[in-house]
């Protein structure tokens, strides 16, 4: 006989039959009710809602159960381990069931709460899994002391390397040592005289260690770079071999003064010679037309071309290392990598600065998975003019903004009401807030 999921999954069941389901009211057993429950909170868009909230209020023993035995099926358990599922008396038992992944468990470690985080710390399990560990020392609400046990914990004897899925996490011994520093062959420059080639080429060296801090790497860079490469193997071996691909495209990338035309047109174009005068014409005293005075130069393109090749000609672990030890400029282009390893790196970079953040924080053209870790970075949080960026900007997540508005000042809630970009939720609850923080302000 069929189990009542598998008639539920087929869409068996009449629409009375699938609400007496939402509601956890079926003659089936309580492992198989959760089983109902979740399928239908997470694929089922009319009764979804209704299972959601049959299942917040859901048996506490039945819960406890399912929560702690390793049968229990992934979907079930990946639902209750969630953070917006998470009911606190269930987490000893699904932080110390095997069947519970350590990547649902480094997603809830980086948002956990302050009780949450202390559970998590006196677990045995999560003592010794150095990829939850790693992620909890990005949750805001870490203690000092519990990033010093953690430091300890990673640091110490008691930590050994653990399988991560999909691919296994690297131990001391196993793992490669960083890449050294790659001697990049640009690739073909565009068609220019050979002279301004190289005289281009000397600029942007020259250029690359006054104005943008290239030069030898500091002892501050290199552990970030050994650190970055260990806690993100399984992410850099997914990811090998995927090319640069800015996000926007290229002409989005180094802005229309370096293209007023077409990218094809990069190529400066030499003066012509003025037109020799007569010598007769001279000796009649005729009007010699005096040179045309230049026009004030744009910007020279090939400098920044040679940026973007010199990153086009590295491979992932190349622009990692690129993003943690280059300089500025190359910083704003990695940024904007649709290789999520290597523009998340720019945020890991020990050079940058609150400015390069506040300007992150605003652009439209990088990636969702950037804008969703700067929050997570206690020392960005405490920049008003990050947190303000990321509120009014259409690109952050819904939920993400929603949660930061509540920090913005009054002038800037009004100025975000009035913003057609942002979405018309975020605008609605700015005006709301505005509103209300104007009411308290006139009270007093």
């Amino acid at each position: 006989m069929a189990r009542m999921i598998d008639q539920i999954r087929a869409s068996k069941l009449p629409s009375n039959m699938m609400q007496f389901a939402a509601k956890g009211a079926l003659s089936v057993g309580p492992a198989e009710n959760i089983e109902i429950l979740v399928y239908l909170a997470n694929h089922n868009k009319v009764f979804g809602d209704l299972a959601r909230m049959t299942l917040a209020g859901w048996d506490e023993k039945a819960s406890l159960q399912a929560a702690s035995d390793p049968n229990t099926p992934r979907e079930v358990l990946d639902y209750l381990i969630s953070p917006d599922n998470l009911r606190p008396k269930l987490l000893p038992a699904l932080l110390e069931n095997p069947s519970v992944r350590e990547s649902e468990l480094a997603k809830l470690a980086i948002s956990a709460s302050p009780d949450s985080i202390a559970m998590m710390l006196r677990s045995p399990r999560l003592r010794a899994a150095i990829w939850v560990l790693d992620s909890l020392k990005s949750n805001p609400y870490l203690k000092k002391e519990q990033s010093d046990e953690i430091r300890l914990l990673m640091t110490g004897g008691e930590v050994a390397a653990r399988d991560v899925e999909p691919t296994p996490e690297p131990t001391a011994e196993t793992l490669p040592p960083p890449p050294p520093e790659l001697t990049v062959q640009p690739l073909a420059t565009p068609p220019v005289e050979a002279a301004q080639e190289s005289t281009s080429a000397a600029e942007t060296t020259a250029g690359s260690n006054s104005e943008n801090e290239s030069g030898p790497s500091t002892p501050e860079e290199e552990e970030a770079v050994s650190a970055y490469f260990f806690h993100h193997a399984a992410d850099i071996a997914a990811e090998d071999g995927k090319p640069f691909q800015a996000i926007g495209g290229i002409v989005e990338l180094l802005g229309t003064d370096y293209f007023p035309v077409s990218p094809r047109e990069v190529e400066s174009k030499p003066e012509p010679a003025p037109e020799p005068v007569p010598a007769d014409a001279a000796a009649q005293g005729a009007p010699v037309s005096k040179p045309a005075v230049p026009a004030k130069k744009p910007p020279d393109p090939i400098k920044r071309v040679n940026t973007v090749q010199k990153i086009n000609a590295l491979d992932v672990k190349g622009r990692i290392q690129l993003a943690l030890k280059g300089s500025k400029e190359e910083r704003s282009i990695l940024i904007r990598d649709g290789t999520k390893v290597v523009a998340m790196a720019v945020l890991e970079a020990p050079k940058l600065s609150d400015g390069e953040v506040e300007k992150i924080a605003s652009q439209k053209n990088v990636l969702e998975a950037v804008l969703r870790q700067i929050p997570l970075k206690r020392r960005f949080m405490k920049n008003y003019k990050v947190v303000r960026n990321l509120v009014a900007n259409p690109r952050t997540p819904l939920d993400l903004g929603l949660g930061l508005m509540k920090n913005l000042l009054v002038q800037d809630l009004k100025n975000i009401s009035a913003n057609k970009e942002v979405s018309e939720t975020i605008r609605k609850l700015a005006l709301k807030m505005y509103k209300q923080k104007e009411e308290q302000a006139n009270k007093k």
